[in-house]
């Protein structure tokens, strides 16, 4: 039996023509609601590094917007088409449900963004009710079907229907928080199974029961029913296995449910390998959803082997975000817009000779397209340079524009044509209307097209970074020549190098002179390194696991080696070739490669005033939220590379939290809770540590590499302002370029004030222009700049203002990484003392006594009042006068 999903043949032309039928219209209609959403995806994609969860939000774009609006849309269609009744899933009610899903994805999606759980509660109950009453139609089509040969289809959209409000509960639960240990790891493995396994990938199965043979326009395998009702059972147990293991288990017996899993796809799948076998793919469609399917099938494999290895579920949560890609756009994505490549033209109709036109439309150039998305996302997924993977990103978005362009045509070319107002699209030719027929030479020459835009997008992305390329190009490229005076020995010396603690085993090596020098490295430890000699050869960055091989060629001469991180040849990370049996002259020429900018500290003037219309940071402090009971603050910080003015006429390139040094000012009382998204947008790893939290540090203050995210969740139990920082090794480093930030705890009955402000004084130790921070100043201690809030003497020329008789209180944060901080105002005197959580003074005291100097050692914080009774401009300095006059001074000004 075959599935008739293609138009009748077409009459007699009428004298009019033909108005768009109810059918036509509903689809075109609804379809236009998953066309919207891959427009936003794609939106989202193009300026994901200006939003806040980015990385949340290209997901869910994806697969809760349009890949779930297109499983609700075409399940109902294909429940009526095998169960031979009129489509029932139009009209009001059909309308309700797929108005709520879009309310409840538009809710869920806001919510977050936007902090507000409640909003994604009720996004999440309307999605999950959508669904749910979905489930429920399709029973009810059941029931008053006459028994089909195909009715285990639906049975399939009904199981995938229920399971989907389960894995939506689970994400809402895991948006609100207050979740301890590993429980939101375990949480989003279980989450992630449900939906993508199970809501999307039991409706996938089901349709290609059908829609596969009517792909390849050929008749349904025999055995494919009972295959699919043996396949839906072991899917279902696999499933069930997986998400209990999850919740309740260790990894490795999850990874059991996996295969059980991949077991019962397998069941289902044979009847559609026969069918290929006897009739290959010709079309974009089948081949779309062909290579989705070995996506699938490549990342079950992968997933099984991450769960059987690995007994942390934080580490599984932290492997398996390399198997969203090909999930997402390798099997879910390409299956989607292959069945719409397929479906589109026959909700269309207008005769065979429409049909096949509209199909030639959205098929244009399908082999190039085809070849470039699976090349290029074979390479996001490849350890390879991040300029060569942004570039794949790039082919990967321009392909989902162009089919998003292709689609728009060809429906209003398809609703003009019924209209009357295009020309009548040419009769249909070939063996099958409607599947336009490439040659074989046609789709071999277009994927070979493809692949060459792919290798020359890989050629541009290495020409930007010379890491790229092979090592052989590289090092006749970069390098200087390491030979010395030396006659190659025909001999290669090998040796094994592990990267473990910022250091590398062995730290040297010995090397015969004239011979070649091979070094395999394996990073070993948990943040992301490199080797790079003074010649120019070098490794690509390693992740924890990777490993490459270093030709550092003919060696004649001692070499110096390092890795390249930022800091990480400060903190020891050096590296020696020593050649034996050469001559002391030849041994020491090596020479010293040094970068030839020019000092940001050459530009730096003192005096020198910004630029006209210059506005300072905002010094005042946020107040706290005036609500009883405490509170839960969601913030998510960004980490963001950014070149920034830190001084007149002084730019360094920091790394920020939310592109600020310092990051945002947090504000909260005792007891309330913080639940920080840290998202790593920089090109290297980073991490976060919130004083003012008391928790182990392994889990939430781990470094992330980037595109990687984490949860950090801690309750404020203790009054004070608290230092928040990367801790990623070398903290010095990373905190001297900007990654430091205030928490305020109100102390229990803080009184109001007239004014309030807060001041961070860090130093800067400018490297070159444009550059980063100098690791060896650092390390000497040896600052520049010492700034109040990130830029030297901005409060000198943006004054901070109070009026006479104000009350004003100052919290002072000494953020480092070095340098302690003596907060004076000059003529004032300060009747509040507030330091590391305890009063040194309070007005009214037995002696009457004032201070004149808030005291604190690096990473220390309080807060000082005073009262300025005169109009006048007053000097605040750290009383630590070289520093202040490296730029730690500003202006209080009152009239």
């Amino acid at each position: 039996m075959t599935l008739h999903l293609s138009p009748p043949p077409e009459r007699a032309p009428a004298p009019a023509p033909p108005r768009r039928s109810a059918r036509t219209r509903w689809h075109l209609g609804v379809n236009a609601i998953v066309a919207l959403w891959l427009a936003l995806f794609a939106a989202v994609a193009t300026g994901h590094h200006f939003l806040p969860h980015a990385y949340w939000l290209l997901v869910h774009t994806l697969l809760l917007g349009a890949v779930t609006n297109a499983v609700v849309i075409w399940s109902g269609h294909f429940a009526a088409s095998v169960l031979r009744l009129p489509e029932a899933n139009r009209g009001a009610p059909a309308a309700l449900r797929l108005a709520a899903l879009n309310a409840g994805a538009v809710a869920v999606i806001g919510g977050l963004v936007t902090g507000r759980w409640p909003v994604v509660l009720v996004g999440g109950c309307l999605v999950g009710g959508a669904v749910l009453a979905h489930a429920v139609w399709l029973v009810r089509l059941l029931r008053r079907a006459l028994p089909s040969r195909f009715a285990m289809t639906v049975r399939y959209y009904v199981a995938a229907s229920a399971l989907l409000p389960a894995g939506a509960a689970l994400g809402v639960l895991m948006a609100r928080g207050d979740l301890a240990g590993d429980l939101s790891d375990r949480l989003l493995i279980a989450h992630e199974v449900i939906n993508l396994l199970g809501w999307v990938g039991l409706t996938v199965a089901g349709t290609l029961i059908t829609l596969w043979p009517t792909m390849l326009r050929t008749r349904v395998a025999d055995g494919a029913e009972r295959a699919g009702r043996r396949a839906l059972p072991v899917l279902l147990g696999g499933l069930t296995a997986t998400v209990a293991a999850a919740l309740l288990a260790p990894p490795p017996l999850a990874a059991p449910g996996v295969a059980v899993y991949a077991v019962g796809l397998a069941v289902a799948a044979r009847p559609w390998w026969r069918a290929a076998r006897g009739k290959a793919p010709r079309s974009f469609a089948a081949w779309s959803v062909a290579a989705g399917c070995l996506w699938l099938a490549a990342s079950l494999t992968a997933l099984a082997g991450i769960l059987a290895s690995t007994a942390s579920w934080t580490t599984v949560t932290e492997r398996t975000a390399a198997l969203t890609a090909p999930l997402a756009a390798g099997w879910i994505a390409q299956v989607l817009l292959g069945a719409l490549s397929f479906l589109v033209p026959v909700v269309l109709g207008g005769g065979p000779s429409a049909v096949r036109a509209a199909t030639a439309g959205l098929e244009r150039g399908w082999p190039a397209r085809l070849a470039v998305t699976n090349a290029a996302l074979l390479l996001c997924v490849l350890p390879v340079p991040s300029t060569v993977r942004v570039v794949c990103s790039l082919l990967l978005l321009a392909v989902l524009v162009l089919f998003l362009f292709l689609l728009v045509r060809v429906v209003v070319r398809g609703v003009r044509r019924r209209r009357g107002t295009a020309a009548p699209a040419p009769e249909a030719v070939g063996p099958a209307a409607g599947t336009p027929v490439f040659a074989r030479h046609q789709v071999l020459g277009g994927a070979a097209l493809g692949l060459a835009v792919v290798v020359l997008a890989v050629a541009g992305g290495g020409a930007l970074d010379v890491r790229s390329l092979p090592m052989t190009e590289r090092s006749a490229a970069t390098r200087a020549d390491g030979t010395g005076e030396v006659r190659p020995t025909g001999h290669t010396t090998r040796v094994r190098v592990s990267v473990r603690a910022m250091r590398f085993t062995p730290a040297a090596v010995d090397v015969p002179a004239g011979d070649r020098l091979v070094l395999d490295v394996r990073n070993t430890g948990t943040d992301t390194h490199d080797l790079v000699l003074e010649t120019g050869a070098r490794t690509d960055r390693l992740r924890p696991g990777d490993r490459a091989t270093l030709d550092a060629g003919v060696v004649g001469r001692d070499l110096s080696g390092w890795c390249s991180v930022a800091g990480h040849r400060q903190m020891g990370m050096t590296f020696q070739v020593r050649v034996t049996g050469v001559s002391t002259g030849a041994a020491a020429s090596a020479h010293d490669h040094t970068g030839d900018g020019t000092s940001a500290a050459d530009a730096y003037d003192p005096m020198a005033a910004p630029a006209d219309g210059f506005t300072a940071r905002d010094a005042a402090l946020p107040p706290v939220a005036d609500t009883t009971g405490p509170q839960t603050h969601r913030r998510t910080l960004t980490v963001k590379e950014t070149k920034r003015e830190v001084a007149p006429g002084v730019r360094q390139t920091l790394w920020t939290f939310d592109g600020t040094a310092p990051g945002p000012v947090l504000r909260g009382r005792v007891g309330d809770t913080f639940e920080i998204t840290l998202v790593n947008d920089g090109s290297i790893g980073h991490s976060v540590d919130f004083h003012a939290g008391s928790l182990a540090p392994d889990g939430p203050m781990r470094t992330i590499q980037p595109g990687e995210t984490l949860t950090y969740r801690f309750t404020a139990t203790r009054s004070g302002v608290w230092m928040y920082h990367c801790s990623t090794m070398p903290m010095s480093l990373h905190i001297a370029n900007g990654m430091f930030g205030a928490v305020v705890i109100d102390p229990p009955g803080l009184p109001e004030v007239d004014r309030e402000y807060v001041l961070v004084q860090s130093e800067f130790y400018l490297g070159e222009r444009d550059g980063t921070a100098d690791a060896d100043k650092v390390r000497a201690r040896e600052p520049d700049i010492v700034a109040f809030n990130g830029y030297a003497s901005q409060y000198d020329h943006d004054p901070l203002t109070a009026r006479t008789g104000d009350r004003v209180r100052i919290w002072v944060l000494a953020a480092g990484p070095n340098l302690p901080s003596a907060f004076h105002v000059v003529g004032g005197q300060f009747d509040t003392v507030f330091r590391e959580g305890a009063y040194d003074l309070r007005p009214g005291g037995a002696t009457s006594g004032g201070a004149q100097v808030l005291a604190l050692a690096p990473a220390a914080g309080g807060f000082v009042e005073l009262t300025l009774p005169e109009a006048g401009d007053y000097p605040f300095v750290t009383h630590a006068m070289t520093d202040a006059e490296r730029g730690a001074h500003g202006v209080l000004r009152v009239r």
